[in-house]
């Protein structure tokens, strides 16, 4: 049985399947959640005003102080401002921090856009092939058989004895943990985050049920050997063939649903 949030219900249902620092016991978590879906999804806006305190806590059956944690929470998020006697109103789109994960997730939920995809892919593809260059040059013990576990599940999964999904996401994160760059580690949840959409949208339009663990492989062993060049060269490759897949994928008429993590089903757009 599903588990469903009730958008600008007031009732807020229970949630699994924890992303982004979401705690779906704690309630001021879940007023934030349900309040920033509300807006990502446009129910917020300049045509209808971010409501009132009072209105807010009898609509979740709530306490100010927990409703004014979620505000500030949405606040850092870039999704909302306030000031004293000013109320509480939604920002632009374009002061939303994208690199946040639970922004990130619940635009996608939104709409699973090609063009935020394609932004997405862009950036990994910016990072990762120098993350996995620099795993070559200094990755450890520790973070090399973080590496080769990943690359173990993919081929597991490969077999069904493993899940395709979080397999292929765990070897990302490894690597961009393994460079030693603390702000490439700081993306690892918001890689995490969107990968569960486009991993999926990639694998279907390339026709296969699950990415290569071959490919993965050739990253994962040239970071072994110490080998930044040839490391960088293959992470290069499966980033710009997911990017190149998007592209193509833009051209179909065909589209997949995905399946969220939180159990959403969302239909490809016809862009």
């Amino acid at each position: 049985m599903r588990n469903t949030t009730m958008v600008g219900s007031g009732r807020i249902g229970s949630q699994s399947g924890s992303m982004g620092g979401m705690a779906g016991s704690n309630l001021t978590f879940r007023v934030m959640e349900d309040l920033g879906v509300t807006i990502v999804t446009g129910h917020y806006s300049e045509d209808n005003p971010f409501p009132i305190e009072a209105v807010l806590c009898e609509k979740y059956g709530v306490s100010r102080s927990v409703l004014r944690e979620a505000v500030k929470m949405l606040t850092a998020k870039g999704l909302l401002s306030a000031r004293p006697r000013h109320g509480t109103w939604v920002q632009s789109e374009r002061n939303w921090n994208f690199l946040d994960p639970d922004v990130l997730r619940w635009l996608l939920e939104r709409k699973l856009s090609f063009q935020l995809l394609t932004e997405f892919t862009q950036m990994r593809l910016a990072v990762e092939p120098y993350a996995a260059a620099m795993a070559a040059r200094s990755a450890g013990r520790t973070e090399v058989a973080a590496i080769m576990s990943a690359i173990n599940r993919m081929v597991a999964a490969e077999n069904g004895d493993d899940d395709p999904l979080t397999s292929d996401i765990a070897f990302h994160v490894a690597v961009m943990h393994a460079s030693g760059n603390r702000f490439y580690a700081q993306l690892c949840d918001m890689i995490d985050t969107a990968a569960r959409f486009s991993i999926r949208a990639t694998n279907f339009f390339k026709g296969v049920a699950q990415a290569s663990a071959a490919d993965h492989k050739k990253v994962a062993d040239a970071i072994v050997l110490g080998d930044a060049k040839a490391a960088e060269s293959a992470m290069l490759f499966l980033m710009q063939e997911a990017l190149d897949l998007i592209a193509f994928a833009k051209t179909q008429t065909t589209r997949p649903p995905i399946i969220a993590t939180r159990g959403i089903e969302i239909q490809f757009p016809a862009e």
